[in-house]
């Protein structure tokens, strides 16, 4: 089956595989939880393709209105709805999948929500004292009535709500909780570990990154948190066409009126350069970098940074070791014969003494 294809993805130099429904799964409950629906009807069409049921994803949509909200959640079924039709009519694959099997009548909610809580919690009791009605709607609802839904196991609602929550900043404690609970309830440590990868290449560096802190907080292992920035802000860009005089990688958007956006990922830096009969002017708009002028101490740039740098002075900028980083670039005073030169790399033995 489809649904079984392992795909292996080449991220941080790890080689790394999740099946073709949990990376579907990864990317739709993303999606949804940021409110991306362009992006979610992406990962829609693509799960759709490659093995995933319509049962399946409207299940996991349907899921995720107890951790994001039903706005989210009915958007996102809107969209589900949308790209079958969309799908249909250009007589593309539409598996409808098996629906939930129906609940004895004698079904206790709250008993077996009570067990299933207890299972995700590592087989220890929890009851939430201090609000006890929001207590009675975890265990008899939600671990109640949407578990005990069968169209997807148990471990597939986690990967399903690890990655959701992966998406929301400041619910760092229940991800962490969650990283936790999907491991009890199944998903092994290489699934998990494997899913930042997949976040960072279908989503961004800010969901990737908070989910590498609850893994490194949950196996107890030591990180380094790595400052992202916000794209829909300013636009990372493409891939920068003067690479070969940078270490590492970097990305450049026109923003317009002569203004570019230069983007650096962590640890890059263009060489030692020189503008010639020009001033470049550099103003930080997300992140944290450097300026270093040849002689001089660095003076690190902050959002709101402000640099001119005269004409005919040596100077490199750069990301910090643990940041993205973004600043605006133009030029002024520029005189006739106005030229950049290229000079050595800023080696890292200059640039691992920046603290």
């Amino acid at each position: 089956m489809a649904a079984l294809f392992v795909m292996t993805l080449q991220t941080k130099g790890q080689n790394m595989t999740l099946t073709s429904k949990q990376q579907a799964l990864v990317a739709i409950a993303a999606n949804e939880a940021k409110g991306n629906i362009e992006g979610l009807k992406a990962a829609l069409n693509e799960g759709l393709e490659t093995g995933l049921t319509m049962s399946e994803a409207k299940e996991a949509l349907s899921q995720l209105y107890a951790y994001t909200g039903f706005p989210r959640s009915l958007n996102a079924l809107g969209a589900l709805q949308q790209v079958i039709k969309e799908r249909s009519e250009a007589g593309l694959r539409v598996e409808e999948g098996r629906e939930a099997d129906q609940l004895p009548k004698d079904y206790d909610a709250l008993k077996q929500g009570t067990e299933v809580q207890t299972q995700l919690c590592g087989g220890k009791p929890f009851t939430y004292t201090f609000a006890p009605q929001t207590d009675y709607y975890l265990k008899a609802h939600l671990f109640g009535d949407i578990f005990a839904r069968n169209n997807l196991t148990f471990a597939e609602r986690e990967i399903v709500t690890v990655s959701a929550i992966s998406a929301l900043p400041g619910c760092e404690p229940q991800l962490q909780a969650h990283v936790s609970g999907a491991r009890s309830m199944g998903v092994s440590d290489e699934t998990l570990k494997a899913m930042p990868a997949l976040l960072e290449q279908k989503i961004g560096t800010a969901e990737a990154e908070r989910l590498r802190g609850a893994l490194a907080a949950v196996f107890g292992e030591n990180y380094s948190p790595v400052q992202t920035v916000d794209f829909s802000v300013w636009p990372q860009g493409e891939r920068n066409p003067y690479g070969k005089y940078f270490t590492g990688e970097s990305y450049l958007a026109d923003v317009g009126g002569g203004v570019m956006n230069v983007t650096f990922e962590p640890r890059c830096r263009n060489n030692w350069h020189i503008h010639h009969k020009q001033v470049q002017v550099l103003i930080c708009v997300a992140g944290r970098g450097w300026y270093q002028e040849w002689g001089k101490e660095a003076v690190p740039m902050t959002p709101g940074t402000i640099i001119a740098i005269p004409a005919e002075v040596k100077h490199w900028h750069g990301a910090a070791k643990d940041s993205w980083f973004q600043h605006l670039t133009y030029h002024k005073d520029v005189q006739e014969g106005a030229s950049n030169e290229w000079l050595e790399a800023v080696t890292d033995e200059v640039y691992d003494k920046l603290k």
